[in-house]
């Protein structure tokens, strides 16, 4: 069954559905759901003759929760570990054995939010975070909450 592509950049709510890792040690964009293509048109160090929309997609949360698609329906834990992400810099790999780069460790069935300040002008980016994993075919969950 195809899952819903959700595009509501206004919100108040912006589930992006699950992230799936793959090959562990590959993390895998937040926005992979909504952008295929590396680099995204919207990430906010795209110049805007790359096509993107007029402004980047600003959340005051992220929710990470460690789940995946179950057998038959609905959702189960995952397996092992997921590891929240931001890329690598220098020699850095950027996935789950650079713990520079590592923002979260989020262990099979908890729930995460990184939150800011209601009306806070500290946000966050979807775009800077990915998704790495202990185990293939595990990930998050993730929802934006729009500002």
């Amino acid at each position: 069954m195809p899952n819903s592509v959700h595009l509501d950049k206004q919100g108040p709510d912006w589930p992006l559905g699950f992230i799936k890792v793959v090959t562990p040690g590959t993390p895998v964009e937040v926005m992979s759901n909504i952008e295929a293509t590396s680099p995204e048109p919207n990430e906010p160090e795209t110049l805007s003759s790359g096509g993107g929309d007029e402004y980047t997609v600003r959340a005051q949360q992220i929710c990470f929760q460690g789940f995946k698609p179950g057998a038959t329906h609905g959702m189960q834990n995952n397996g092992g570990n997921v590891y929240i992400m931001r890329d690598g810099v220098g020699s850095g790999t950027g996935n789950r054995d650079d713990t520079g780069a590592m923002v979260f460790v989020l262990v099979p069935g908890a729930t995460l939010f990184l939150a800011s300040a209601p009306l806070n002008r500290n946000v966050f980016s979807p775009y800077r975070y990915s998704i790495d994993a202990d185990n293939a075919g595990d990930g998050a969950l993730v929802t934006l909450i729009i500002q």
